[in-house]
C-alpha cells in the first residue's frame, strides 16, 4: 500500500522537529561557543556556500540517507507514521540508492540556499537570467514533487520515480 502526500507530510513534519532542534544547536554553537564560524559566511560566496552545506545540508541529508536506507529502515517521522522507503520489491533500499534519492529530494532546498547566499552577496547588483532560471527551477521541482505525489497512482514523487523507490505503509509498531 502506498503512502499518500498527507501521511508523508506528517512524517516529514515530525522529522523537521528534529531538524529544527539540530539547527538550534548549530545556532547556539555558532553564536556562543564558536563565534568565529559566523565569519566563514562573510569571506566569499563559495566559502559561505560550503560552510552552509557542511553545517546544515550535509548533516540533514546524512540523517535521511542513513535512516531511509536498510540501515535505519525509516526516519523517526516515517516510523511514527508507519511508512518507509522501499524499492520495487518492497524491500528497504540500499545506502547508494538512498544517497541518490536524498540528493534529488533536497536539490530544491540546496538550490534555494545557493540563491539566498547569491542574493545576499549580490546586494544592489544586477540579477542575471541564470538567477531567474535557477529560481524557476526551484519552484518547478517543488511543484512537480508535490503534484506527482498527489496525482500518481503509486504516490511517487519525481525523486522517487528517478530513484526507483516509493514510500509505502509499514508494520512498524
Amino acid at each position: 500500500m502506498y503512502a499518500g502526500f498527507w501521511l508523508r507530510l506528517k512524517a516529514f513534519a515530525v522529522d523537521y522537529l528534529l531538524i529544527l532542534g539540530y539547527l538550534l544547536l548549530v545556532m547556539i554553537v555558532s553564536l556562543f561557543l564558536i563565534p568565529s564560524l559566523q565569519q566563514l559566511f562573510q569571506v566569499s560566496l563559495p566559502i559561505a556556500q560550503l560552510t552552509g552545506f557542511l553545517l546544515v545540508t550535509f548533516p540533514v541529508s546524512l540523517y535521511f540517507i542513513i535512516t531511509d536506507s536498510r540501515i535505519g529502515k525509516g526516519s523517526f517521522g516515517k516510523r511514527k507514521m508507519r511508512i518507509r522507503v522501499v524499492d520495487a520489491n518492497n524491500c528497504s533500499i540500499s545506502v547508494s540508492r538512498s544517497i541518490f534519492r536524498t540528493a534529488l529530494k533536497f536539490l530544491p532546498w540546496e538550490l534555494s540556499h545557493f540563491m539566498a547566499y547569491r542574493m545576499i552577496y549580490l546586494g544592489d547588483g544586477d540579477v542575471h537570467l541564470l538567477d531567474y532560471l535557477v529560481g524557476g527551477l526551484i519552484y518547478t521541482l517543488i511543484l512537480l514533487y508535490i503534484l506527482m505525489t498527489v496525482l500518481t497512482k503509486n504516490k511517487q514523487s519525481l525523486y522517487d520515480r528517478l530513484a526507483k523507490t516509493h514510500v509505502g505503509k509499514s508494520n512498524f509498531s
